[in-house]
């Protein structure tokens, strides 16, 4: 019977008087220290020394009395927020979309909340939405593609483009790299002309890679014609601006046999300005674009891209955020971190013509 009493008081004390279920209470009910039940839930890496039927046990329980941590008590108690601010140019495009799926992956996981804030290429929110987020009382700060120059007293990370700001981490692609990749591919496809789609100006992608693919261009022995040459011009995410790009290229009747796009959503807008000129892809030409967002390999045809790791990107961007913002803003930390480029070759590509460039019919 003491034993019977002894559950039911821990029965009725596992709650507080909010409803919570406390870190102490769920401890007490298994009858093991918060320490052990902390370091379970929290996925410690110390939780490695702990048996696997303790682990379920303290799963289970904490799943069937619904216990949430307590982040408000948590913060107060450490004097922080566990929140980090992320800014994007938007979110409906593919390229931010995916590397910000990686990390929310990843701050989920580490148990941080964060905000997000999409600026759409507007010079003021730019400037403002970090100092809104510092307000917040974020503990670090993500940027996605955008441009940083604030000195705020928080650790950055930027990822893609090259930030030279103090206290910012920057993670980009080798573009050099990835230059060389697309372009030794269709050289070995016997593609001599070659056009090209630049990225916005205010991407922080756009003249770091146009300098790469001029370096590896002149490197394979391709001429870079002018005339092939077009930009992305407005902020929409819609394949409409590579779709008017495309065109651009087209009026000038210059010949060529391969089009190499700043990213997959305007070589999917290319390829449709391609077919209602009565040019076959990739019979006539070859496309490649860049990201492999999800939908490039569900073109017709599917698309040959140079993929960036977004998904890794961002996760690489959350680890190195919290492991900042652990060691403290006086604490070393990098610079610059590269990824890798891959190209994953599809049916947008093929030999080149044998035959003179077949001329735009209308």
């Amino acid at each position: 019977m003491p034993q019977k009493r002894n559950t039911a008081d821990r029965e009725q004390n596992t709650r507080e008087t909010d409803g919570r279920v406390s870190l102490k209470m769920l401890a007490d009910k298994l009858g093991l220290s918060t320490t052990t039940v902390s370091l379970v839930l929290n996925d410690s890496p110390a939780a490695s020394a702990i048996p696997q039927q303790t682990k379920d046990r303290v799963f289970a329980a904490a799943k069937f009395l619904n216990y949430r941590p307590n982040y408000l008590a948590k913060s107060l108690r450490a004097q922080r927020s566990f929140t980090v601010g992320v800014i994007v140019p938007e979110l409906s495009d593919g390229y931010s979309a995916m590397v910000l799926s990686g990390v929310e992956d990843y701050l989920l996981k580490a148990g941080y909340f964060y905000f997000v804030a999409s600026h759409r290429h507007q010079t003021k929110l730019i400037e403002e939405y970090p100092h809104m987020l510092f307000e917040r009382r974020v503990e670090g700060l993500i940027v996605i593609d955008t441009p940083y120059t604030q000195n705020l007293q928080i650790p950055v990370v930027a990822i893609s483009g090259s930030v030279n700001a103090d206290g910012v981490t920057s993670i980009a692609l080798d573009h050099e790299k990835a230059a060389m990749l697309a372009l030794q591919h269709l050289k070995d496809f016997g593609h001599r002309r070659i056009a090209f789609i630049k990225g916005q100006t205010f991407s922080s992608d756009t003249a770091i890679r146009w300098k790469a693919i001029t370096k590896a261009a002149k490197k394979l022995g391709l001429t870079i014609q002018s005339k092939l040459v077009s930009q992305l011009e407005g902020n929409s995410p819609s394949p409409e601006l590579g779709y008017v790009a495309a065109q651009g290229i087209i009026a000038t009747g210059a010949p060529f046999t391969a089009l190499f796009t700043f990213n997959d959503v305007s070589a999917i807008g290319a390829a449709r300005a391609l077919r209602e000129a009565g040019l076959s892809v990739p019979e006539d030409v070859s496309i490649i674009g860049f990201d492999d967002v999800y939908s490039a390999a569900y073109q017709n045809p599917p698309l040959t891209t140079v993929r960036q790791p977004l998904w890794q990107m961002g996760k690489l961007g959350a680890d190195t955020i919290l492991k900042r913002i652990t060691t403290g803003s006086n604490g070393p930390y990098p610079k610059r971190l590269t990824v890798e480029p891959e190209l994953v070759i599809r049916q947008s590509t093929a030999i080149a013509p044998s035959a003179n460039f077949k001329k735009a019919t209308r």
